[in-house]
């Protein structure tokens, strides 16, 4: 199971962890945090140094009930950290977190190598023929509605079946625009309540009959915090399980805020893998 990014050939088969790099004042966990190119710097140096195999920029903070911000905002807060970026660390593959093809434009034009949209699509009609024009791999998320609009939406009469269905629709319409590199990214906390997040951890390997890498968000989000009465910066302990049990279940790229307990995840449950395998 490979993508393709920039030419570099990146095999999934050991899975992979991508950074989460808020470049926004209201993001749930880190808003505010990065807001100057030294923070910037740092904080992708550190995440490098502990192995991130990806870094994701994001402009557009998409926790429920979110401001709403305009296309000139997100891409003033997006690209001049994204030059900065790979100015310093040229080799760094970075993912821009963007729901919005022109702002994905921009951003593949400066150097970034994948699109994750939130939206799967849904929010800008010229997305997929962007991306099919780019030809950079994409991250297919699952939302109904939008952020702001989302957690009104979590009505399902079997929610992975219909996932499936939404995924398999959008995978057969982007293979006919010439899609090739293509990732599922379940949304947890989408249009997804406490229960049904829990219900998609435990059957998150069901999406695997869609043949895909599966990409899974769960860091220090709501559905652990919440759950476990505590606040996300106190959710650390609770991701690295939630994360354990999603590459238990297939997950091949982990998005966190903390990179050094993923891969110390990633290398426990592989190595049970490997062992399994062996003569």
């Amino acid at each position: 199971m490979y993508i393709n990014c920039k030419g570099e050939l990146i095999d999934l088969s050991r899975p992979k962890v991508m950074g989460i790099l808020n470049l926004t004042p209201d993001s749930f966990y880190d808003g505010g945090k990065y807001n100057n190119e030294a923070s910037i710097l740092n904080q992708v140096q550190k995440m490098v140094g502990e192995g991130a195999d990806f870094i994701d920029l994001g402009a557009y903070s998409s926790r429920p009930n979110a401001k709403n911000i305009s296309e000139e905002e997100e891409q003033k807060r997006l690209i001049a950290p994204l030059r900065a970026i790979l100015k310093e660390f040229p080799e760094t593959r970075i993912s821009v977190d963007t729901f919005r093809s022109r702002i994905a434009r921009e951003a593949v034009k400066y150097g970034a190598c994948m699109v994750n949209d939130i939206s799967g699509g849904e929010l800008d009609p010229e997305m997929f023929r962007t991306i099919a024009e780019l030809q950079v791999p994409y991250v297919l998320m699952h939302m109904k509605g939008s952020p702001q609009t989302m957690q009104q939406h979590t009505s399902y009469t079997n929610l992975v079946k219909e996932m499936i269905f939404y995924f398999s629709e959008k995978i057969f319409e982007l293979r006919q625009m010439g899609v090739n590199d293509l990732i599922l990214d379940p949304g947890f906390g989408f249009s997804k309540n406490l229960l049904q997040n829990y219900e998609l951890l435990g059957k998150l390997d069901l999406l695997e009959t869609l043949n895909l890498p599966i990409l899974t968000g769960i860091s220090r989000k709501s559905m652990l915090y919440r759950l476990l009465d505590i606040k996300p910066e106190n959710a650390l302990n609770a991701t690295t399980v939630a994360n354990t049990i999603a590459l238990l279940k297939g997950a091949r790229i982990l998005r966190v805020h903390d990179i050094k307990e993923a891969v110390e995840a990633i290398e426990i449950t592989q190595k049970m893998k490997d062992s399994q395998v062996s003569p």
